[in-house]
C-alpha cells in the first residue's frame, strides 16, 4: 500500500456531467453554479492514481440571472474534496469572461456549459483560463455523492422556512 496517492485529475464521471449538463439546461435562462468535488479513483474501482470528479455542491442562496451567478462564499465549506467549479453561460459562449477569470484561483479546473447544454457544449479550463482536457470517465458514482435536487427544489424548501432572518436557516 502507497501512503501517498496522486493528486493527478483524471476526468468527470459521466453521470455527474450529465448531472451538471440536466441542471444548467433547467436552470436557463439563469446561469447555473456549483463547485466540482472528487473522489480518489481507486474508491471507484479504477487501477489508476488519482481523483474523478463524482459531485456538484450547489451553495444554498446562490444567485443567479442571465448574465451573471454569485455565491455567498462565507457559506462555501472548506472541503478537501474540492477541486474547482462549475457554471453555465446561457448565451452558449464557451470561454471564460473577465468576471469569470477572477473567480478561478481556487480549484484545479473550472467547467462552462453552454446552451443548448448537450454533450458537445461545455469545456474545462485551468485556474489560469487556458483550455485544458477533461476526460468523461465510466465509472460508478455511489449514491450518497449524488445530489438529487435542483435550484427550483432549493428555492421552494427556503420560500417555506419563517421569514426569521439569516440565522434562522440553522434551525
Amino acid at each position: 500500500m502507497r501512503l501517498f496517492r496522486s493528486d493527478e485529475l483524471l476526468g468527470i464521471a459521466r453521470e455527474t456531467l450529465d448531472f451538471v449538463l440536466e441542471a444548467s439546461e433547467e436552470t436557463h435562462p439563469n446561469e447555473y453554479m456549483g463547485f466540482l468535488r472528487a473522489d480518489d479513483a481507486r474508491k471507484l474501482d479504477l487501477d489508476r492514481d488519482g481523483k474523478v470528479i463524482t459531485d456538484v455542491l450547489v451553495i444554498p442562496g446562490t444567485e443567479s440571472s442571465p448574465t451573471s451567478a454569485s455565491v455567498r462564499s462565507h457559506m462555501k465549506p472548506n472541503d478537501m474534496r474540492s477541486v474547482g467549479s462549475v457554471h453555465s453561460h446561457p448565451n452558449g459562449a464557451l470561454r471564460p469572461s473577465d468576471a469569470d477569470l477572477a473567480t478561478f484561483g481556487q480549484g484545479e479546473v473550472h467547467i462552462i456549459v453552454g446552451a443548448p447544454y448537450g454533450w458537445g457544449d461545455w469545456k474545462a479550463f485551468d485556474n489560469e483560463g487556458n483550455q485544458t482536457t477533461l476526460d468523461v470517465l465510466d465509472v460508478e458514482v455511489p449514491d450518497e455523492h449524488f445530489f438529487d435536487f435542483t435550484q427550483e427544489d432549493i428555492d421552494r424548501e427556503l420560500a417555506d422556512r419563517d421569514d426569521g432572518g439569516f440565522l434562522s436557516w440553522f434551525r
